[in-house]
């Protein structure tokens, strides 16, 4: 079953590939999904001899954000908030780690990719999209709040468009997501995503690891992705809205497939 390995990795030689595979729930992340990010981010760090790392997800979707089936588990406030607050505490942390990786990072994006999906893919160094790939930030949309991605998403789009993706929550095709500059390059089909990265790869494999990780530095330098104390807000922002009577209304609107009440 797909959920005994929520996340595939090969490598072939210093290529590792990490794909997320819960193809039934499009890719939906789940606390055993994050568990195995955080193990494998963690060996990557350690890891000198790889050099890139290329982020895809299974049966034609990246990701579809967070599994809201896993937020709306039944439980007391109190321990809702609380583990609210530290699972987005670890999801910003998770988006922080991929973009500190030694490795070049691409994210190769098919389908959805949606709410934290945004994350990894504006965390990765370089994005690409198939022309099937469909992007949105829906949390408001839910009685949530898109807390952890927000800083990824304004980097790469700038606050104006990132601005309108998370107060419209609506999903713009892969043609707007390039026009923004949410990915890099749109290509017309898995295939030519594939064929793609492979170029970029073969070009990253020119370059000098050293002075490649140098430069990840260097970038990294110009400016921290969001201010300090912000991650522990944003955490504690979640934790607030997924314990609320609107999150327990827009989750159920969600599954029910109908507007939520303040929508009716």
């Amino acid at each position: 079953m797909a959920d005994d390995t929520p996340l595939l990795v090969t490598r072939e030689g210093p290529v590792v590939r990490a794909t997320m595979n819960r193809p039934e729930r499009r890719n939906a992340l789940s606390e055993a999904m994050g568990a195995a990010w955080d193990a494998l981010l963690a060996d990557l760090a350690r890891d000198r001899e790889a050099r890139v790392l290329v982020i895809a997800g299974a049966g034609g979707h990246f990701c579809a954000g967070l599994d809201l089936t896993e937020v709306a588990r039944e439980e007391t406030p109190e321990r809702k908030l609380e583990r609210q607050q530290a699972r987005n505490r670890r999801t910003g942390q998770r988006f922080a780690d991929i973009s500190g990786l030694p490795q070049v990072v691409i994210a190769a994006v098919e389908g959805s990719c949606h709410a934290g999906g945004l994350g990894f893919c504006c965390s990765a160094d370089i994005a690409f999209a198939a022309a099937t790939a469909r992007f949105a930030a829906p949390e408001v949309r839910r009685g949530l709040v898109p807390a952890q991605i927000l800083p990824w998403l304004a980097r790469r789009t700038g606050r104006t468009a990132a601005t309108r993706l998370v107060l419209e929550a609506a999903v713009i095709d892969a043609a707007e997501a390039g026009r923004i500059g949410l990915v890099h390059q749109v290509l017309p089909d898995a295939a030519a995503l594939e064929a793609q990265v492979q170029r970029t790869i073969a070009a990253v494999l020119e370059g000098a690891p050293g002075a490649l990780a140098e430069t990840k530095g260097l970038l990294a330098a110009l400016g921290p992705v969001s201010p300090e104390g912000y991650a522990e807000a944003g955490a504690a922002a979640f934790a607030r809205t997924a314990s609320s009577a609107e999150a327990a209304e827009g989750i159920a609107a969600f599954k029910a497939k109908r507007k939520p009440g303040w929508a009716a």
